[in-house]
């Protein structure tokens, strides 16, 4: 059997999820924690007990305001993202949504699969009507930041103290998108 490149690539998928079977939950938990271990734990340090994991997953879907999509790599759960639009007493920023926690299991990186991801939310915000999608990073993502920049998000601010890892400050980008110009491109 000729195999052609690309050939055994692996398949990916992203979809929004408004419940989770326990296996998926298990998988997303799994890939959490891989995460958290590689350094990019999107706000943990450490890995927290499994059972936290499943009660803020759970919490996730539970939340309003908050979309969760998943990405699937050969149909194992290996990353996910949130959309999160603001709270309905929040008139002011209305038409701002939030892109936020992008992770993608080391194993699944280098795919693609935390581009669509992100891809996924931002194609949302734009179904939804929101006119501005924000998020922020630590400046240590280096790869999450180029990604970003590439996708037409603007860097507005540097927060010095954006958060503290081994006793250290690391400071963070916060980035916004006019998602008009998506509509027009």
């Amino acid at each position: 059997m000729n195999f052609k490149r690309g050939d055994l690539a692996p398949k990916m998928l992203v979809e929004q999820v408004t419940e989770i079977n326990e296996f998926d939950l298990q998988d997303l938990c799994e890939a959490t924690e891989q995460s958290i271990l590689e350094g990019g734990g999107f706000g943990w340090l450490a890995t927290p007990a499994r059972s936290g994991l499943e009660k803020f997953w759970r919490g996730v879907i539970q939340v309003p305001e908050r979309s969760l999509f998943i990405g699937r790599m050969d149909g194992v759960v290996a990353g996910a993202t949130q959309f999160v639009r603001p709270t309905r007493n929040n008139e002011a920023q209305s038409e701002a949504a939030k892109l936020t926690t992008n992770f993608v299991a080391p194993w699944a990186r280098g795919y693609g699969l935390a581009r669509n991801l992100a891809v996924a939310v931002e194609d949302a915000a734009v179904d939804e009507g929101f006119l501005v999608l924000n998020l922020d990073v630590r400046e240590t993502q280096t790869a999450a930041i180029a990604f970003y920049e590439s996708r037409g998000f603007v860097r507005w601010g540097k927060h010095p103290r954006y958060a503290k890892v081994d006793g250290n400050w690391i400071a963070g980008y916060h980035y916004f998108k006019d998602l008009r110009k998506t509509e027009a491109q």
